[in-house]
Formats: structure tokens, sequence, C-alpha cells
């Protein structure tokens, strides 16, 4: 039997975050983060709402996720995020020591490949996951504002 809770799957629920955050005006990325098949924690951006620079969803995603488990560190946890994480987020991933990342589309300007952030050393990354869902669903927003 096939595991249906694969990449894909949890990278579905963190663009319905996504969505979420593209109703409320908010750049819309999403993120959920995993252990074990169940999702622990659901976010999107806040950064307008909240005034927030730093309302990033993965930032909203680790403290989330920090506060179901009770404790700072996301070992044995998966990040699902819609768009890859910016120097910030992967600075404060890396101090989470997240298992996994695994993102939709690329950032190209800021995400932190381009910046060439590092990751906890442990942290595997897989890129390109619903890539097309995730970049159209940020183009249809952008054009939507100009």
């Amino acid at each position: 039997m096939e595991n249906i809770f694969n990449d894909e799957f949890f990278m579905k629920k963190a663009l319905q975050e996504a969505e979420v955050a593209f109703e409320k005006g908010e750049i819309p990325v999403g993120a959920v983060i995993v252990i074990d098949n169940k999702v622990i924690a659901r976010t999107h951006n806040l950064t307008e709402l909240l005034h927030d620079v730093t309302a990033h969803a993965e930032m909203q995603a680790i403290t989330s996720a920090a506060n179901f488990i009770g404790g700072k560190y996301l070992k044995d946890c998966t990040l699902y995020v819609t768009l890859e994480p910016c120097q910030m987020c992967a600075g404060a991933l890396y101090w989470s020591q997240i298992s996994k990342i695994v993102f939709g589309a690329s950032d190209e300007n800021r995400g932190f490949q381009k910046t060439e952030t590092q990751l906890h050393p442990k942290t595997q990354v897989v890129s390109g996951v619903l890539e097309k869902e995730c970049a159209d669903l940020m183009i249809t927003f952008f054009k939507s504002r100009r």
C-alpha cells in the first residue's frame, strides 16, 4: 500500500495556508511542520496584519511547533513551505535544528541558497515540490497588486 503521507501531500497543506494568506492580502507563503506524519503547526505570512517584518510563515511555524512539542529544537520535524526560506528564516531554522525542509518555489533573489545562508549540517533539503503551483500563486498575487 502506498504511503499517502508524502512530500506532495504535506505541500498541499502548505499551499492551503498560502491561499489563506493570499485572501488576507499577505504575500502568499504557507507553511506546515510535521512530525510522524502529523501536522503540528499550520501557518502563513502575517507581516501585514501584525505590522511585523519577522512574521514570515516559517517563523510563525517554528514558534507554533516549539510550543506544541514543548521545546525549542525541532529534531525529527519537517517544514513544508511554499517558497524557499529567506536568510532570516534559514537562520532561525538553523537554530531550531529542524531535520528536513521541503520547499516549493525557489526565491532566486532572496532565498537562503542565493544568500548562501547555512542550515544546520544535519538538515536535509528537498526543493521543487509542487513548484509550479507554488510559483503560480505568487505570480498571481503580484500581478493583482500591479
